[in-house]
């Protein structure tokens, strides 16, 4: 066997030099690393968290905005509109593609938003105070403006969105819609009455998302982005509010009035079909008018209804039987009520007349002598329970309550129950007028004015009164035709309809004597053989001669009730009406 020689090597040492390099080379490395860790999880920690979360955490648009308002028929009386408010950054300025050091000037930034906007740079620059300073630059910018503007990409310009409300219809709804100050906030009418329950509160949600877009667990839940859409439908109908209100302005403007109103109500429910008033104002530009402007007077002003509040009197003098259907009542043209005469409006009297010419001869005297057969404690106290003094319950915001003479001022003072049998001494709002003919209309219920379809769920548990029975208002009902047929109402007659109706002319008490300033009114109820629907108008002031309410207030509700027999597709009644033409 052969044997292998061991080969020695001979060892050297390791090169200094080139140990120190390695060795420098892996402490430089070790104490990069050190200080890259360092850096990330001490230094820069709080910037790296919150990059990571700008992109795997999303957020909803938390912009708070208010449901829009529709009448009846879903046509459109309020809504939200999203607008742009564009702020400017100058120390942000770059435009893509730039590095993240770089600084665009000025004027770089304004020729491509003048190019956008279409509007001239010269305006744009005038707008910036020094290139440190962030700037509003415009508001009002619409959805298509605010998008050119995203498209771009310039840093430094930030889009700041917010809700504008808007109403389609101008001023015929304005005195009950109300408007919104500019931060949104119902500021009159049912913005500012309803405001709970129009504002639509949204919370802002997260969505978390991994670096690639996956969706990340959360706890969200099935219902946390579901918007609420939900319409406040109104019961009033736009096409008759138009035709109401332009009826009610030409006349207010005729007879150079102060102002007036007009109510369609439907007489078994409640439900206001059209409530206008004049003066009024442009929701859009409210900040165009005076305070007084913005007044619903339907709903704070008081009036005395004078005559139209006869047919109620004649309600209560057959409830207590002191007339009766067939009865009669010596008119003498005057009568003297301790120590005050009173007179008819044209001074003269009617000689004996039936109840029915009372209110078709619109006759003072004979209404005091049929009130004087009543008790003034038993009068004042169904005064009190028709609620004449009380607050109406409405939803049409705060209604301010009637006036009604104390007790003990009715009772030992003659004057006031006389007063009171047509129409004066005492005041109610127009509304509450409104709700006692309902209740002759329909069998003697008590109806809860209201023009929000939500408020029905509260009136099913509001206790309501019966105020008469149902064959006293059938009598008082066929006593008010007589009106249209045959008296001061007779321009209010439709051909093939059965309506009812009375005139008003009172006169204004001022810092407590009347004066020469009337209120005219006339209130009519149809088809009388199956009533449905009231119309009331009320003028204030007509300051020409020849002013009452058969002159001033009969042709607006007569325009009015031709479009709503129209609109509600009323059938002709199923009674020809009788026209009686009486000699002079």
């Amino acid at each position: 066997m052969r044997r292998l020689k061991k080969r020695l090597l001979n060892l050297k040492p390791l090169d200094q030099r080139r140990l120190k390099s390695v060795y420098i080379f892996a402490l430089v490395l070790i104490v990069g690393l050190f200080g890259r860790i360092v850096n990330l999880q001490v230094i820069n920690s709080a910037l790296l968290d919150a990059k990571a979360r700008a992109i795997q955490i999303q957020r909803t648009n938390a912009l708070n905005g208010r449901r829009s308002i529709v009448d009846r028929n879903n046509r459109l009386i309020a809504y939200d509109i999203s607008l742009y408010r564009l702020w400017a950054h100058p120390q942000y300025f770059n435009f893509p593609g730039d590095i993240s050091s770089y600084r665009r000037s000025i004027e770089e930034v304004v020729t491509k938003l003048a190019s956008v906007l279409d509007i001239e740079e010269e305006i744009i620059l005038s707008k910036f105070i020094n290139e440190n300073t962030g700037v509003k630059l415009f508001d009002a910018l619409t959805e298509e403006e605010a998008s050119e503007i995203r498209e771009l990409y310039i840093s430094g310009l930030d889009l700041e969105e917010y809700s504008q409300r808007i109403y389609p219809q101008g001023n015929i709804f304005s005195n009950i819609i109300g408007f919104v100050n500019d931060e949104n906030n119902g500021s009159s009418g049912l913005e500012l009455h309803l405001d709970n329950l129009i504002s639509v509160f949204r919370e802002s949600r997260i969505l978390n998302e991994g670096g690639d877009g996956t969706p990340l667990p959360d706890v969200s839940g099935p219902n946390d982005f579901v918007n609420d859409d939900r319409d406040i439908m109104l019961t009033l109908d736009s096409r008759l509010q138009k035709i109401a209100f332009e009826a009610l302005s030409t006349q207010v403007e005729e007879w150079d009035a102060e102002k007036g109103l007009a109510i369609v109500m439907n007489v078994n429910n409640g439900e206001i079909l059209s409530l206008v008033s004049v003066p009024s104002y442009n929701p859009n530009k409210f900040w165009e008018y005076n305070l007084n402007d913005f007044n619903g007077w339907f709903a704070l002003d008081l009036f005395e209804p004078g005559s139209t509040f006869k047919p109620i009197n004649l309600a209560l003098a057959l409830e207590e039987e002191i007339i009766e259907k067939d009865g009669v009542v010596d008119d003498s043209g005057n009568v003297f009520i301790g120590g005050w005469e009173i007179a008819n409006w044209d001074g003269k009297g009617n000689g004996l007349i039936n109840y029915p010419e009372v209110l078709q001869f619109s006759s003072n005297v004979g209404m005091v002598k049929i009130m004087n057969g009543m008790d003034p404690s038993t009068y004042w106290e169904w005064l009190n329970k028709l609620g004449i003094n009380k607050t109406i319950t409405t939803d049409l915001f705060e209604i301010t309550p009637g006036y009604l003479k104390p007790k003990d001022i009715f009772l030992t003072q003659p004057i006031e129950p006389a007063v009171t049998s047509f129409g004066q001494g005492f005041s109610i709002s127009s509304l509450k007028l409104a709700q006692l003919h309902a209740a002759l209309a329909n069998g003697g219920y008590e109806v809860i004015p209201h023009v929000t379809y939500d408020f029905k769920h509260e009136i099913n548990n509001i206790e309501k009164e019966r105020y008469f029975s149902e064959n006293v208002t059938k009598i008082v009902l066929e006593w008010m035709e007589s009106v249209v047929n045959e008296g001061t109402g007779i321009g209010a007659m439709v051909e093939g309809y059965r309506i009812g109706g009375k005139t008003g002319t009172s006169q204004k008490a001022i810092d407590g004597i009347y004066s020469d300033k009337k209120t005219v009114s006339f209130i009519a109820t149809l088809p009388i053989d199956n009533p449905q629907y009231l119309v009331l108008v009320v003028i204030d002031e007509p300051s020409k001669p020849y002013a009452y309410g058969s002159t001033v207030a009969v042709p607006v509700a007569k325009e009015i009730i031709e479009s709503l027999i129209v609109l509600e597709e009323i059938p002709p009644s199923t009674i020809e009406t009788k026209i009686i033409v009486k000699k002079p």
